[in-house]
């Protein structure tokens, strides 16, 4: 479900700043507005954002290979942080240049600043469409977390990605116009300046924080609380078996990868064994359909030792099968 909303959302949004991009540049060409002009390569940057966000999606899909035995999932976190880092960064980095470059020459004013501010009134609405659809897509999975939660705690990086550009752009807008409204009724330039500039500190901020929760799918997170919960569930709903200890991660945002250590009694057999791994297996992949790759270890239980579960101890004999 979240691989399909977040195609449904980065279509949506990709359509949305195609069409805004071209207006903005027709605008920022007829009034001399930098912020306009600003705004118009705001657009262009997550246009393209929205185009790596698909490529890395359709990378994803790439059947395991020798040299990539787990897949290629990660893939859409390499391209979600490219766009954090790269695209939001030029886009934030050049309105802060053209922002600075009108305040040296605030003396000349906008030609025909109607034109802008009917353009930026349209690229609301456009955006705000595209911010619904987000928000939409958001909703069927972030369940009753916050919106906070659900961007820090997601292990899907395009709805985050998505949420935070689409608020990034109906935020920039706002201020590109009140720097042109502004400007408009004033009669001084730099207005649109620091309209210009407040755009550019905007994506640069949006870009830091999209870095640092990237940055951390990139390494590797666990699975959800919730995940957890249900996978020890699983392992111990026979009642024969004993979790000593779980790890899990994350090789791609739709693909977990489970390790788990539990313990068995010391009168069964290899056969016996063999079958409670195949049926806790079985278990697991029933709760938590996306734990593709489930490796776990039998160890001997001991009786006079308490659990240490999710530590790297065993509490069990040296025994493993």
């Amino acid at each position: 479900m979240s691989a399909e909303g977040g195609t449904k959302a980065i279509v949506a949004a990709l359509l949305a700043n195609t069409g805004i991009a071209i207006s903005k540049f027709v605008a920022a060409g007829i009034t001399g507005s930098a912020s306009m002009l600003a705004e118009g390569v705001h657009s262009v940057a997550d246009a393209s954002n929205q185009v790596l966000l698909l490529i890395g999606g359709k990378a994803s899909r790439k059947a395991a290979s020798p040299a990539h035995p787990f897949g290629y999932g990660r893939e859409r976190y390499i391209y979600a942080f490219i766009v954090s880092i790269v695209l939001f960064s030029i886009g934030g980095v050049y309105a802060l240049y053209e922002g600075w470059h009108k305040l040296q020459d605030t003396e000349h004013g906008l030609t025909t600043p109607l034109v802008a501010v009917v353009v930026l009134v349209i690229a609301i609405v456009l955006e705000s469409f595209s911010l619904r659809t987000a928000v939409k897509e958001s909703n069927a999975v972030r369940g009753k977390q916050s919106w906070v939660q659900f961007i820090k705690g997601s292990r899907s990086p395009e709805l985050p990605v998505i949420l935070l550009e689409d608020i990034g752009a109906l935020v920039g807008l706002i201020l590109a116009l009140l720097g042109v409204g502004l400007t408009w009724i004033t009669h001084n330039a730099l207005f649109d300046a620091l309209g210009t500039m407040s755009i550019g500190v905007l994506l640069v901020c949006i870009a830091i924080v999209l870095a640092i929760e990237i940055r951390s799918m990139l390494i590797g997170e666990s699975a959800t609380h919730e995940d957890i919960a249900a996978i020890e569930g699983a392992i111990t709903e026979d009642g024969k078996s004993s979790l000593i200890h779980l790890k899990t991660l994350h090789v791609g945002p739709d693909e977990l990868l489970v390790a788990a250590k539990v313990g068995i009694d010391r009168s069964e057999t290899g056969e016996q064994v063999a079958a409670e791994i195949d049926a806790a297996e079985a278990r697991i992949r029933a709760a938590v359909p996306k734990a593709k790759l489930i490796y776990i270890e039998p160890d001997i239980r001991r009786t006079d030792a308490p659990s240490t579960k999710g530590t790297d101890e065993p509490s069990a004999e040296s025994a493993d099968a």
